[in-house]
């Protein structure tokens, strides 16, 4: 009778997980912190090595299949989960198309003006800030460097446009750094201001080529909406038209979640699928503040886009080009 009884007790008492199932436990109910730092660190470390094995499971099974394999899955990112635009361009659409007809860009698209660029810097910069605008000049064909000398805008682009610039770049650095970039198209408009960060210099890159006077090939991605389609065309306007493909210059406008990365290469093909690279700098990142219709102007200014940050930053995956 007694060793029945003690025999029910043990069978109703519930069995001590092995040790391999420890770190999937609740680690929370460990008092000490580093114990549950400890089985924390286990249980990331087993579901790791489970990954793995299904990683390698399932490739097998795809090699298994050969041909009759399913198709692999699209990953979910931020970029194919984004918020549908409804600005969103149809490359297709007939209003798209008679806009691009008739606005500020439309003469260089149509092949009626050369693109002539104009780089300066603001009033108070420093000696990376100069050097960054002459690096800046040997990445776009067709520019010059011009020391403004204490000169407002508002002067500076009335005399570029009666000696045929285009275009009018202004780079601001109040530190070190320049952390600022003014891109105004010449003489109507339209004036866009981005927040400039991540900028190297070319002896800041390891194994950075040396450039030379090819005119580049202009790479453009992802400038989807309306408004991305109006920064995309202002940018593509400081290029000239023919690029000169001997030369395999490339410069890259990538934007990936409103921010916009510059990239300058050098590529050459090693064979059919395999494509070398080497960076020519400098590199930097720019961030779109605002979209302003004319020329630069402070007070009297009509802005087609102004980033307000905590009335739009609402979503992470809600991107405005």
């Amino acid at each position: 009778m007694a060793a029945h009884m003690v025999g029910s007790t043990m069978h109703d008492q519930p069995a001590e997980p092995p040790s391999s199932d420890i770190p999937q436990a609740n680690i929370s109910r460990f008092k000490n912190k580093q114990k549950r730092a400890e089985m924390y660190r286990k249980m990331k470390a087993q579901l790791k090595k489970q990954k793995l094995k299904d990683k390698s499971r399932k490739k097998m099974e795809r090699k298994a299949l050969g041909d009759k394999a399913p198709p692999k899955k699209a990953p979910k990112t931020i970029e194919n989960m984004r918020v549908y635009d409804e600005t969103m361009v149809d490359p297709q659409d007939e209003e798209v198309a008679h806009d691009e007809e008739h606005d500020e860009m439309a003469s260089y698209f149509n092949r009626e003006t050369q693109p002539k660029v104009l780089i300066t810097a603001s009033d108070v910069t420093r000696f990376k800030c100069k050097l960054f605008c002459r690096q800046l000049q040997t990445c776009i064909p067709n520019s010059e460097v011009f020391a403004r000398r204490r000169s407002a805008l508002k002067k500076v682009i009335p005399q570029a446009i009666e000696r045929g610039f285009t275009d009018l770049i202004v780079i601001n650095g109040e530190k070190k750094l320049p952390d600022a970039m003014l891109i105004c198209h010449l003489p109507d408009g339209p004036t866009a201001h981005f927040k400039l960060t991540n900028v190297k210099l070319r002896k800041e890159i390891k194994k950075c080529g040396e450039t030379t006077d090819h005119l580049p090939e202009l790479i453009l991605n992802n400038f989807n909406t309306r408004l991305g389609h109006s920064v995309g065309r202002l940018i593509a306007s400081l290029f000239p038209h023919d690029p000169d493909f001997v030369g395999r210059r490339a410069v890259t406008f990538h934007n990936q979640r409103d921010y916009i990365f510059f990239r300058h290469h050098r590529y050459i093909f090693r064979n059919a699928k395999k494509v070398g690279l080497q960076e020519l700098g400098p590199r930097f990142t720019l961030k779109l503040r605002s979209l302003q219709k004319g020329t630069f102007d402070t007070k009297f200014g009509e802005y087609e886009w102004v980033h307000k940050r905590h009335e739009m930053e609402t979503s992470r995956r809600k991107f405005f080009l």
